[in-house]
């Protein structure tokens, strides 16, 4: 009996002395990372997770690590992590932080592709941006989505929006995602356009969107202006909008436009030639698709800017100089 005793004995210290190293290791495993705010935490190819473990526990953010390397044994899935960049933050645990690495969720970035601003100037966005690589192939994938376009050109046919991604992204991939985009965005429009519009196709009413982009500095005028263009194409008037002409002078342009712009001939001076130009002259966004596709129905020919953003709008010449005189001559 008594050798019944004290086994009893025996195993009631040992369940407590389990219970106590389990109840030691998993507040390990559930204790806060030691941080004060978020950080961004890098797993590279070849890491281990005991060597993650082991790095944390050197850098103070892990106060021990036995506890979840033990946990790596129980459940081995946790081991399986996955190259990337990763957020960490106060509120997360050992155990949260194992499982973020083994998911592979990944931290996001983004960059937000601006309507109103053409290739040039994207490219250069993407080129600044610190988590986006440009890959050695980068000109050659983008030739072959070029090759396919009107006019071989990738002008306009990029949809302005915040795009995210993983760090260190291939930017053709961005370029790719955000020509997807508007050609879905487009060919949707091109199906629910209004009737009797002068274009002969999706693509010269991009061209079309691009230079409502260019002109509108209220948002609700993208349809009114739309319909002045579509006016003056139907009855065989030049555009003549300073935009184009901008566009077409390229690196020549200083920031202002000279009555010698207004008459030097380029593929873009819609002072010079009749119809569209070439190619958009920038990266429209939904609203000016929409306007291009859908304008409002006036007897509108010409605007002429208030100084606000907003514009005069007139059915007559000679209702357009007083508005000319009143708005931008006194200046």
């Amino acid at each position: 009996m008594k050798i019944v005793k004290w086994l009893a004995v025996l195993v009631i210290i040992f369940s407590c002395a389990l219970v106590a190293v389990v109840m030691h290791f998993d507040k390990q495993i559930n204790q806060p990372l030691n941080l004060k705010e978020t950080r961004v935490f890098q797993v590279k190819n070849g890491d281990s997770a005991k060597g993650i473990l082991n790095r944390l526990k050197t850098q103070g953010v892990l106060e021990d690590n036995l506890g979840l390397k033990i946990r790596l044994k129980l459940v081995p899935e946790l081991a399986n992590i996955k190259a990337g960049t990763y957020e960490l933050w106060p509120s997360m645990n050992g155990l949260d932080l194992l499982q973020l690495i083994s998911t592979g969720k990944e931290m996001q970035f983004s960059i937000s592709l601006i309507e109103g601003l053409n290739w040039k100037e994207w490219l250069l966005a993407l080129q600044a941006h610190p988590q986006i690589k440009f890959n050695d192939d980068f000109k050659q994938q983008l030739d072959i989505i070029t090759s396919q376009l009107p006019e071989q050109s990738i002008e306009g046919y990029l949809l302005p929006d915040t795009y995210y991604f993983v760090s260190q992204t291939a930017a053709i991939d961005i370029v790719k995602r955000a020509h997807l985009s508007m050609m879905q965005y487009l060919d949707n429009a091109w199906q629910n356009r209004a009737l009797d519009l002068p274009y002969a196709s999706a693509y010269e009413g991009l061209i079309m969107a691009s230079i409502i982009e260019k002109e509108t500095g209220v948002a609700q005028e993208r349809p009114r202006i739309s319909g002045v263009f579509v006016n003056r194409l139907n009855l065989n008037m030049r555009l003549q909008t300073d935009p184009t002409v901008i566009y077409g002078m390229g690196d020549n342009f200083d920031g202002d436009i000279r009555r010698k712009d207004l008459k030097t001939p380029t593929p873009y001076n819609t002072y010079v030639i009749k119809g569209l130009p070439p190619t958009p002259i920038a990266m429209p966004s939904k609203l000016a698709i929409d306007a291009a596709f859908n304008p409002m129905v006036t007897d509108d020919l010409y605007f002429v800017s208030k100084g606000d953003g907003s514009h005069k709008f007139s059915t007559t010449l000679q209702e357009h100089n007083l508005a000319v005189r009143q708005y931008q001559l006194k200046k």
